[in-house]
């Protein structure tokens, strides 16, 4: 089986001259169809920059890196924004748009699928709210929903498409440790 996601002595810095420091260290993996990986480390240990760079939202500046059979070393910004469409991104901030309704910020994403038509797009996005526990909040506003919920919009919006990979940062820093846990079954579930 193919892996997803390929990595092979990454090294990536910030900064320049005497202020650059380097943040990952010779980093090497492969991550298969199916697998959940969890990150963990201190505070600025690398983990948002290696999710980033996985996710073709930043770019690769020593190594390899391979996400969905391309290389994203040198990639041009044409593969780079085709390996991003079949990423599903939790970012760990909800990065919602306060003046969409939880459906719309959902239905954003389906933007990108041309070929879905817009009653479509909205049965789509109500089914996956309802999947995440937010049938009954389809169309409030992100100032009307708690921390967790903005969350669950946020999950809802990273699954609807159907991505092959799922990247999430901090994905149950908002949660107790009750309805983190419900959450991570919750995302296998609909991985699955």
């Amino acid at each position: 089986m193919q892996p997803l996601i390929t990595i092979r002595s990454v090294n990536h810095y910030f900064g320049s001259g005497q202020l650059r420091k380097q943040i990952l260290y010779d980093i090497s993996t492969e991550i298969q169809p199916g697998e959940i990986i969890i990150l963990t480390g201190p505070s600025g240990s690398g983990k948002t920059t290696l999710l980033t760079l996985a996710g073709a939202l930043r770019s690769v500046q020593e190594g390899s890196l391979c996400t969905l059979n391309q290389e994203l070393n040198n990639a041009s910004s044409d593969t780079l924004a085709q390996v991003r469409r079949n990423i599903g991104y939790i970012f760990q901030a909800h990065n919602l748009l306060d003046c969409l309704t939880a459906c719309q910020n959902v239905q954003m994403s389906t933007e990108l699928d041309r070929a879905l038509m817009k009653q479509e797009a909205r049965e789509k996005c109500v089914a996956i709210l309802s999947a995440v526990g937010l049938a009954n909040h389809v169309d409030s506003f992100p100032r009307q929903l708690s921390g967790g919920q903005k969350q669950r919009v946020a999950i809802a919006r990273a699954l609807v498409r159907q991505p092959k990979i799922i990247l999430a940062d901090e994905l149950t820093a908002v949660f107790d440790k009750k309805s983190g846990r419900e959450v991570v079954e919750l995302l296998h579930n609909l991985a699955k």
